[in-house]
Protein backbone atom coordinates (compact mmCIF):
# COMPACT_ATOMS: atom_id res chain seq x y z
CA UNK A 1 0.00 0.00 0.00
CA UNK A 2 0.95 3.33 0.04
CA UNK A 3 1.82 5.73 2.47
CA UNK A 4 3.35 9.98 2.74
CA UNK A 5 6.68 10.84 2.17
CA UNK A 6 7.60 13.88 4.76
CA UNK A 7 10.60 14.26 2.83
CA UNK A 8 10.93 15.65 -1.12
CA UNK A 9 12.24 13.55 -3.36
CA UNK A 10 14.58 14.04 -6.12
CA UNK A 11 13.59 14.21 -10.13
CA UNK A 12 12.92 10.59 -10.92
CA UNK A 13 15.24 9.32 -13.75
CA UNK A 14 16.35 6.25 -14.72
CA UNK A 15 17.35 4.01 -13.39
CA UNK A 16 14.52 4.95 -10.46
CA UNK A 17 15.84 4.10 -7.21
CA UNK A 18 14.14 2.48 -4.51
CA UNK A 19 15.27 2.34 -1.08
CA UNK A 20 13.79 -0.65 1.18
CA UNK A 21 14.29 -1.08 4.63
CA UNK A 22 12.21 -1.84 8.17
CA UNK A 23 13.26 -2.73 11.18
CA UNK A 24 14.38 -6.22 12.54
CA UNK A 25 12.63 -9.14 12.02
CA UNK A 26 9.74 -7.37 9.73
CA UNK A 27 10.94 -9.68 6.78
CA UNK A 28 12.67 -7.30 4.82
CA UNK A 29 15.30 -9.86 3.31
CA UNK A 30 12.61 -11.99 2.06
CA UNK A 31 11.39 -8.92 0.44
CA UNK A 32 14.68 -8.03 -1.00
CA UNK A 33 14.60 -11.52 -2.64
CA UNK A 34 11.23 -10.99 -4.39
CA UNK A 35 12.87 -8.06 -6.11
CA UNK A 36 15.40 -10.15 -7.00
CA UNK A 37 14.31 -13.39 -8.37
CA UNK A 38 12.00 -10.79 -10.53
CA UNK A 39 15.02 -9.33 -12.27
CA UNK A 40 15.73 -5.96 -10.14
CA UNK A 41 18.60 -5.46 -8.78
CA UNK A 42 19.25 -5.32 -5.45
CA UNK A 43 22.39 -4.14 -3.05
CA UNK A 44 22.09 -5.94 0.19
CA UNK A 45 23.96 -3.22 2.75
CA UNK A 46 23.64 -5.95 5.31
CA UNK A 47 26.32 -8.49 2.86
CA UNK A 48 28.49 -5.27 2.24
CA UNK A 49 28.94 -4.95 6.06
CA UNK A 50 29.60 -8.70 5.90
CA UNK A 51 32.02 -8.56 3.42
CA UNK A 52 33.74 -5.63 4.83
CA UNK A 53 33.75 -7.47 8.37
CA UNK A 54 35.32 -10.48 6.70
CA UNK A 55 39.27 -11.51 6.96
CA UNK A 56 41.32 -8.93 4.53
CA UNK A 57 37.79 -6.58 4.41
CA UNK A 58 38.11 -3.07 4.10
CA UNK A 59 36.77 -2.65 7.96
CA UNK A 60 38.01 -4.80 9.52
CA UNK A 61 41.54 -3.18 10.60
CA UNK A 62 40.18 -0.21 11.48
CA UNK A 63 37.26 -1.93 13.83
CA UNK A 64 40.06 -3.76 15.65
CA UNK A 65 42.29 -0.79 16.19
CA UNK A 66 39.28 0.99 17.68
CA UNK A 67 37.85 -2.02 19.61
CA UNK A 68 40.28 -4.05 20.81
CA UNK A 69 39.42 -7.63 21.20
CA UNK A 70 36.95 -7.33 18.73
CA UNK A 71 38.52 -9.22 15.72
CA UNK A 72 38.78 -13.24 15.14
CA UNK A 73 42.07 -15.17 15.00
CA UNK A 74 41.49 -15.00 11.26
CA UNK A 75 41.42 -11.15 11.34
CA UNK A 76 37.64 -10.91 10.61
CA UNK A 77 35.20 -9.29 12.90
CA UNK A 78 34.19 -10.97 16.04
CA UNK A 79 30.48 -9.79 15.55
CA UNK A 80 28.72 -10.86 19.00
CA UNK A 81 32.09 -9.31 20.44
CA UNK A 82 31.73 -5.82 18.48
CA UNK A 83 27.76 -5.78 19.43
CA UNK A 84 29.07 -6.34 23.43
CA UNK A 85 31.43 -3.28 23.05
CA UNK A 86 29.39 -1.24 21.05
CA UNK A 87 25.47 -1.35 22.43
CA UNK A 88 24.52 1.23 25.07
CA UNK A 89 26.99 3.63 24.56
CA UNK A 90 26.33 6.57 21.80
CA UNK A 91 29.64 7.19 21.35
CA UNK A 92 31.09 3.77 20.45
CA UNK A 93 28.59 3.44 18.05
CA UNK A 94 28.92 6.51 16.18
CA UNK A 95 32.42 5.81 16.03
CA UNK A 96 31.83 2.80 14.66
CA UNK A 97 29.13 4.29 12.11
CA UNK A 98 32.18 6.54 11.09
CA UNK A 99 34.28 3.98 10.02
CA UNK A 100 31.81 1.73 7.97
CA UNK A 101 29.10 3.66 6.83
CA UNK A 102 31.59 5.44 4.26
CA UNK A 103 32.65 2.22 2.94
CA UNK A 104 29.19 0.93 1.99
CA UNK A 105 27.96 3.92 0.37
CA UNK A 106 31.32 3.84 -1.84
CA UNK A 107 29.86 0.23 -2.77
CA UNK A 108 26.24 1.57 -3.27
CA UNK A 109 26.99 4.10 -5.75
CA UNK A 110 29.50 2.06 -7.72
CA UNK A 111 26.46 -0.79 -7.90
CA UNK A 112 24.22 2.13 -9.28
CA UNK A 113 26.86 3.18 -11.80
CA UNK A 114 27.03 -0.93 -12.77
CA UNK A 115 23.24 -0.92 -13.09
CA UNK A 116 22.83 2.98 -14.80
CA UNK A 117 21.29 1.25 -17.76
CA UNK A 118 18.13 -0.28 -15.75
CA UNK A 119 14.80 0.98 -15.39
CA UNK A 120 14.71 -0.22 -11.65
CA UNK A 121 17.07 -0.92 -8.47
CA UNK A 122 16.86 -0.78 -5.56
CA UNK A 123 18.84 -0.14 -2.22
CA UNK A 124 18.01 -2.75 1.14
CA UNK A 125 19.40 -0.28 3.22
CA UNK A 126 18.36 -1.42 7.25
CA UNK A 127 18.98 1.63 8.66
CA UNK A 128 17.66 3.99 5.51
CA UNK A 129 16.00 6.75 7.82
CA UNK A 130 18.68 6.77 10.46
CA UNK A 131 21.56 7.37 8.83
CA UNK A 132 19.61 9.63 5.53
CA UNK A 133 19.49 6.94 2.65
CA UNK A 134 16.63 8.03 1.47
CA UNK A 135 18.48 11.22 -0.22
CA UNK A 136 19.47 8.95 -2.47
CA UNK A 137 16.26 7.72 -3.32
CA UNK A 138 13.29 8.58 -5.86
CA UNK A 139 10.53 6.61 -3.35
CA UNK A 140 10.90 4.58 -0.14
CA UNK A 141 9.37 0.93 0.48
CA UNK A 142 9.33 0.05 4.21
CA UNK A 143 8.20 -3.29 5.17
CA UNK A 144 6.23 -4.18 8.06
CA UNK A 145 4.53 -6.12 10.41
CA UNK A 146 2.79 -6.08 14.16
CA UNK A 147 5.15 -5.75 16.66
CA UNK A 148 4.42 -9.18 18.26
CA UNK A 149 4.88 -10.78 15.12
CA UNK A 150 8.49 -8.85 15.06
CA UNK A 151 9.21 -10.25 18.83
CA UNK A 152 8.07 -13.77 17.77
CA UNK A 153 10.69 -13.90 15.04
CA UNK A 154 13.36 -11.63 16.55
CA UNK A 155 13.15 -14.32 19.39
CA UNK A 156 13.20 -16.94 17.62
CA UNK A 157 16.61 -16.64 15.84
CA UNK A 158 19.92 -18.35 17.72
CA UNK A 159 21.68 -16.47 20.51
CA UNK A 160 18.97 -13.22 20.40
CA UNK A 161 17.61 -12.27 23.79
CA UNK A 162 14.93 -9.85 25.10
CA UNK A 163 17.60 -7.43 26.06
CA UNK A 164 19.32 -7.99 23.21
CA UNK A 165 16.52 -7.29 20.85
CA UNK A 166 15.31 -3.94 23.18
CA UNK A 167 18.85 -2.75 22.68
CA UNK A 168 18.67 -3.11 18.67
CA UNK A 169 14.97 -2.05 18.77
CA UNK A 170 16.43 1.14 20.76
CA UNK A 171 18.78 2.90 18.05
CA UNK A 172 16.05 2.10 14.98
CA UNK A 173 13.49 4.58 14.13
CA UNK A 174 9.88 3.17 15.13
CA UNK A 175 8.09 1.21 12.96
CA UNK A 176 5.29 4.04 12.90
CA UNK A 177 7.45 6.44 11.71
CA UNK A 178 9.27 4.92 9.21
CA UNK A 179 5.17 3.88 7.60
CA UNK A 180 4.52 7.38 8.10
CA UNK A 181 7.38 8.34 5.74
CA UNK A 182 7.25 5.88 3.36
CA UNK A 183 5.86 5.79 -0.24
CA UNK A 184 4.80 1.94 0.11
CA UNK A 185 4.06 -0.53 2.73
CA UNK A 186 4.21 -3.82 2.65
CA UNK A 187 2.95 -6.06 5.79
CA UNK A 188 4.76 -9.18 5.19
CA UNK A 189 2.50 -10.31 8.12
CA UNK A 190 -0.32 -10.96 5.39
CA UNK A 191 1.27 -14.33 4.75
CA UNK A 192 4.06 -14.45 1.44
CA UNK A 193 1.66 -14.77 -1.17
CA UNK A 194 0.08 -11.27 -0.53
CA UNK A 195 3.45 -10.02 -0.22
CA UNK A 196 5.18 -11.00 -3.80
CA UNK A 197 1.62 -9.78 -5.50
CA UNK A 198 2.46 -6.16 -3.54
CA UNK A 199 5.94 -6.67 -5.10
CA UNK A 200 4.96 -7.50 -8.54
CA UNK A 201 2.52 -4.40 -8.01
CA UNK A 202 5.13 -2.03 -7.30
CA UNK A 203 7.18 -3.10 -9.66
CA UNK A 204 4.78 -2.70 -12.23
CA UNK A 205 3.52 0.94 -11.34
CA UNK A 206 7.54 1.89 -10.85
CA UNK A 207 8.34 1.02 -14.62
CA UNK A 208 9.35 -2.46 -14.52
CA UNK A 209 12.16 -5.08 -14.71
CA UNK A 210 14.92 -4.86 -17.05
CA UNK A 211 17.35 -2.66 -18.92
CA UNK A 212 15.40 0.99 -19.74
CA UNK A 213 16.73 0.98 -23.88
CA UNK A 214 14.27 -2.83 -23.68
CA UNK A 215 11.20 -0.02 -23.76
Amino acid sequence: MSGGPQTPRKTPRLPFVLGLTGSIGMGKSATAAMFTVRGVPVHDSDAAVHALYGPGGAAAGAIGAAFPGTLTAEGGVDRPALREAVLGDPDKLRRLEQIVHPLVGAQARAFLDRHAAERLVVLDIPLLFETGGQARCDAVLVVTAPPEVQRARVLARPGMTEGALDAILAKQMPDAEKRQRADHVIDTSRGFAAAEAEVEALIARLGGAGPASNR
